[in-house]
């Protein structure tokens, strides 16, 4: 008896084939786009980066035989498709836009958006137009690579999956390059294209800017971030005499420093935080002047400040680079730190949403480690494209079976891990149990998990 594989049905749940023929993404004689495309998930998810290892993968494995068998696929096949320029970006904007017509993975209001960005290297090209030299804090050494800005979903429900990238390229000098703001207002647009509720945009403190902060709370998104030592901040104190009302500044380690004996004091495991009240910061705004113009003014702001300790980032981050800013550094004292946020109404909410932030961490290592995020050596902008689009696709489909298997799970000790559910996603074929010698030969993790896999779906 065979059963159904994991992706092909994951892969038919959410219409990806029907999405890359609305994106355009079809070809007019021999294997479909689809099926191309498929085959490129199961490689990526089975560990075969190159197009040569994946036509060779199709040849020997049973069920990829028979998919593939009115037609005769060979390496260039793969290599002409993936090297055409397609829309990829309007298939990325579909399959999020398909997301959100499920229950499970609609995004809802409260829900989370971390918003980051990796470096990705890339050695083997050096034309493609998006690639520099850029500095590896984890190695220490400069790199041919590119920055990917990326968008994650952090749904309350427990499930987690990417949803759009784009390509960051960091010059010296003024161009007419667009920032990683200008890349992150476009992705958070698209977003809107499908998603009109109130979302979190939890980010790393490198993506603190006013007119960034003005423009999400414009489009109904709220921020959380931590804050750095040159963060501008204001308390506002009331002078007992004149009861008039002033804006004295003040520095993040200064307020971290004014609560951390009551924060030793809340306990010595686990997350706490204590919120200070009457934070406020400067954003511009515009309003007309008294000729009628229009100008832009500075205006304070009620922020949220919330002075937290033993964050999970700070206990798996490496230590900066001695080449940062001294101010771009976060603001720290003795291991604690202070977040920010627009939602002053609701600190304590906001710190919740800033520890999801570690799972875009977490997805920029699992898939350079187990989808192959840095393993595409084609030296063409075309196929650099496909490549990230579809190991986005990717890790959606991992991610949805891996949140299946695990949403019953009662302890830490029970459920899968991401490179369990990788390994047990790559075998296409999945037997139910039988009673010779050879059923029992493969791996039983992989059995096992795919077994639970099948009878979740």
């Amino acid at each position: 008896m065979r059963r159904r594989p994991i992706l092909k049905s994951l892969w038919d749940q959410f219409d990806f084939s029907l999405l890359l023929a609305q994106s355009g993404i079809m070809k007019r004689s021999g294997a479909p786009s689809w099926l191309l495309c498929f085959l490129y998930v199961i490689g990526l998810a089975a560990g075969c980066p190159s197009v040569v290892q994946m036509a060779d993968m199709a040849d020997k494995d049973a069920l990829l035989k028979a998919m593939f068998k009115p037609w005769k696929l060979a390496q260039y096949t793969l290599s002409r498709f993936f090297t055409t320029s397609f829309t990829w970006r309007t298939f990325g904007k579909k399959r999020v836009a398909r997301l959100q017509e499920d229950p499970d993975t609609c995004l809802r209001e409260g829900d989370a958006i971390n918003l980051d960005d990796s470096l990705v290297a890339h050695p083997y090209a050096k034309m493609l137009p998006f690639l520099c030299w850029l500095y590896d804090h984890a190695k220490k050494i400069n790199v041919w690579g590119m920055n990917l800005v990326v968008l994650q979903a952090v749904l309350r429900n427990g499930l987690e999956y990417p949803l759009f990238y784009s390509i960051w390229r960091k010059d010296e000098v003024e161009s007419e390059e667009l920032t990683k703001y200008d890349l992150a207002r476009q992705m958070l647009l698209m977003l809107r294209e499908s998603v009109t509720c109130r979302l979190w945009i939890a980010m790393d403190r490198g993506y603190i800017c006013k007119d960034f902060f003005v423009f999400l709370m414009t489009h109904h998104f709220d921020w959380v971030t931590k804050a750095k030592r040159n963060t501008a901040l204001f308390q506002r104190v009331i002078e007992p005499g004149t009861r008039r009302e002033r804006f004295v500044p003040v520095t993040p380690i200064m307020l971290i420093k004014v609560v951390f004996k009551d924060l030793l004091k809340l306990g010595s495991t686990g997350l706490v935080c204590i919120a200070i009240p009457d934070i406020y910061m400067k954003l511009p705004h515009t309003t007309l002047n008294r000729k009628g113009k229009q100008v832009v003014k500075q205006k304070y702001v009620p922020v949220a400040a919330v002075v937290a300790t033993r964050l999970k980032e700070d206990e798996e981050s490496t230590a900066a680079s001695k080449n940062d800013n001294e101010n771009e550094t976060p603001a720290t004292y003795k291991g604690a730190y202070l977040l920010i946020s627009n939602r002053h109404d609701i600190p304590l909410k906001a710190v919740g949403t800033y520890v999801k932030r570690w799972r875009i961490e977490v997805f920029f290592r699992t898939a350079k480690q187990e989808l192959a995020l840095e393993q595409c050596h084609s030296t063409t902008e075309a196929h650099q494209h496909g490549h990230l689009e579809l190991l986005f696709a990717t890790e959606t489909l991992l991610s949805y079976a891996l949140w299946q298997l695990n949403k019953e799970k009662t302890s830490d000790d029970e459920g899968y891990t991401h490179g369990e559910m990788v390994r047990a996603s790559s075998t296409l074929v999945v037997r139910s149990a039988q009673k010779t010698t050879k059923a029992f030969s493969e791996s039983m993790l992989i059995l096992t998990t795919s077994a639970a896999i099948c009878k979740t779906f």
